[in-house]
């Protein structure tokens, strides 16, 4: 299951219900103590209630009521058939557990009035409201089978020994059904069993904190390593169930065989006593697994930015691992300030490493950060702004329009880099790489085309890496465009319909100021790339097409990454091209077309 919404209320400062959007990657920024934090912590006590803990002073002290709401929204809701009694299987929708969008919503209520707070778990769901089918969850089988004789029911097709069935029966019978928008409680009943089922479909959620302290037994680097324990253990539930089992039962039958001595001595005592296990084994408790540097120093003992390096290596090692497991669990990395410690080299490194694992599938990344070069890097999309406003906690999407980013970057102080007088024309593309690729092309159609101008030697272009929607570059597009500099944008289609970056396209050709911007026919720049010229390089012979993941075909022949392919193709491949190659795999001309666009900025500027 993914991630959808999160729904706070009356949550330490989010008096008011707020319902936040969660993507694939999804980031809060805002001034410091605005309350970034305390989303990925209502998170962890949703989640697990193991490292933040729901306590009495977590409800809000501007608040009316004593209970405190943290619910989640899911989508991607499993197909599989949950059994909760011998004889049927059922799903959320035959059971009307979904909401009106037909995604899976559980609200857990907390009440802080009380000394142990032990949440109640609702799913809001369109249920049933007509009286003889509105309680049917709670329901005991004889009072299943008691209603359906009130009904008149024909039970010739009905398995009487499910409850499934009867209920299901009975759904059928009733009409109409008059579904309404209500809380479900999942503490009594099938609605129970149906909830201790589902809860082995949540994702597991892990939360990396920033301030927290540096023990030996519980440091940032161990808890990663819990995870993976944790994950571990998963893998292996059915043996542990059946060890459980045995373990019990030769258990009991020593107690129970006790007891029964004790009643040839006394039988009072004996009737006193009986045997039960208090409590479930934890088995996460019986492994520890830690990591020693050189000298067997404890890795947690090293300074915080090498702690920060080992932590993004387990997200890294974490997704490859997940890749080769067909059907595992959602997990969802929550990051407290990942930028932290590290200087602007690893921040970037962080940064293109989070999108990445953001984008495995059954992942996702959510973070928190206040610092602006941070921010920058990171997609627009994932960009959620906290903020105070008239009525308390505003949380924006920075893709709904162009205000809210430009509020962020005043907020956060992000300023774009200086720009010389001389810049005639600003260039945009996706990437480094595609920097490098696309100044290898410029040099070589040169050579063959006098109206076009080697990028990688004229002072009067400016070509920069915006990451496509990146904070950064919307603040540097909209800099520039201030400055009256006009902007040729070139990206990815990808494999999205329409293109990932269409709608940004579309405002930059609106908007009249001589601004144009490409999106390229094929797949994304490394598909302009010869065939040949990878074979001279990279020794491997291949062939593809304009919509194929060509840095991806190529790490399956070599030993090479995915990412380190991806930077030979743009540099040393690319390098090895010829003007005739150009020619033949770009037969429509476009490299041609953007780099006599880009030019025509230059040459107008001498003529005039």
């Amino acid at each position: 299951m993914k991630l959808e919404k999160v729904i706070l209320e009356n949550f330490r400062s989010y008096r008011e219900r707020v319902i936040v959007d969660i993507n694939d990657l999804t980031a809060f920024i805002g001034k410091n103590d605005i309350g970034k934090s305390t989303i990925l912590e209502a998170l962890e006590i949703f989640f697990n209630n193991e490292l933040v803990k729901i306590e009495q002073d977590d409800l809000c002290v501007h608040g009316t009521s004593s209970k405190v709401l943290i619910g989640c929204v899911f989508s991607d809701i499993p197909s599989d058939k949950l059994v909760i009694d011998s004889s049927a299987g059922t799903t959320l929708q035959q059971e009307y557990l979904l909401n009106e969008q037909n995604k899976l919503e559980i609200h857990k209520v907390y009440d802080c009035s009380k000394k142990t707070i032990i949440p109640e778990i609702f799913i809001l769901a369109n249920f049933p409201s007509v009286t003889s089918a509105s309680d049917l969850l709670t329901l005991t089988s004889t009072q299943l089978k008691q209603r359906i004789k009130d009904l008149s029911i024909d039970t010739t097709n009905i398995d009487l020994r499910s409850n499934v069935s009867m209920r299901n029966a009975i759904y059928n019978f009733v009409t109409p059904l008059n579904l309404s928008l209500r809380p479900i409680p999942v503490a009594k009943g099938d609605a129970k069993s149906l909830w201790d089922k589902l809860k082995l479909y949540l994702p597991i959620y892990s939360l990396f904190q920033s301030d927290r302290p540096s023990l030996d037994g519980d440091s940032e680097v161990q808890n990663p390593m819990k995870l993976a324990i944790k994950q571990a253990l998963e893998t292996v539930e059915a043996d542990l169930l059946k060890i459980k089992e045995t373990v019990e039962r030769k258990a009991l039958e020593v107690a129970i065989n006790t007891v029964e001595k004790i009643k040839e001595m006394d039988e009072n005592l004996a009737k006193q006593l009986t045997p039960q296990f208090t409590e479930e084994p934890k088995w996460d408790k019986i492994f520890k697994l830690s990591l020693e540097g050189e000298n067997d120093i404890p890795v947690n003992k090293r300074g915080s930015g090498v702690r920060r390096l080992i932590l993004l290596n387990f997200f890294r090692a974490e997704a490859e691992r997940k890749l080769s497991e067909a059907g595992s669990r959602g997990v969802i990395y929550a990051i407290e300030e990942p930028e932290t410690a590290q200087h602007p080299g690893n921040q970037m490194l962080l940064a293109d490493a989070l999108k990445t694992l953001s984008q495995k599938d059954n992942t996702q990344v959510i973070l928190t950060t206040h610092v602006p070069a941070f921010a920058g890097l990171l997609p627009i999309e994932s960009l959620r702004y906290i903020k105070e406003g008239t009525s308390g906690k505003e949380i924006q999407d920075a893709s709904e329009n162009d205000f809210v980013i430009n509020e962020i970057a005043e907020a956060l102080g992000v300023l774009p880099p200086p720009i010389e007088d001389n810049i005639k024309v600003a260039v945009f593309v996706e990437g480094v790489n595609d920097v490098e690729c696309l100044k290898t092309f410029s040099r070589i159609v040169s050579l063959h085309n006098p109206a076009i101008i080697d990028l990688s030697e004229s002072n009067k272009v400016l070509v920069l890496p915006s990451g496509g929607s990146t904070l950064k570059g919307w603040v540097e597009n909209q800099y520039l465009k201030a400055l009256g500099v006009p902007e040729v944008h070139i990206y990815d289609r990808d494999e999205k319909t329409p293109p990932k970056y269409q709608k940004w396209c579309d405002r930059i050709n609106a908007r009249g100021d001589g601004s144009i911007a490409f999106i390229t026919n094929k797949r994304e720049m490394e598909n302009y790339i010869h065939p040949l010229a990878i074979k001279e390089v990279m020794g491997v012979e291949m062939s593809f097409t304009d919509q194929c993941n060509v840095p991806r075909l190529i790490s399956a022949q070599v030993e090479f990454n995915e990412g380190t392919v991806k930077k030979m193709l743009n540099s040393q491949v690319v390098n090895k091209m010829t003007y005739e190659q150009i020619c033949e795999i770009d037969n429509e001309k476009e490299i041609e077309n953007w780099l006599k666009t880009i030019s025509s900025f230059c040459l107008e500027s001498v003529s005039s």
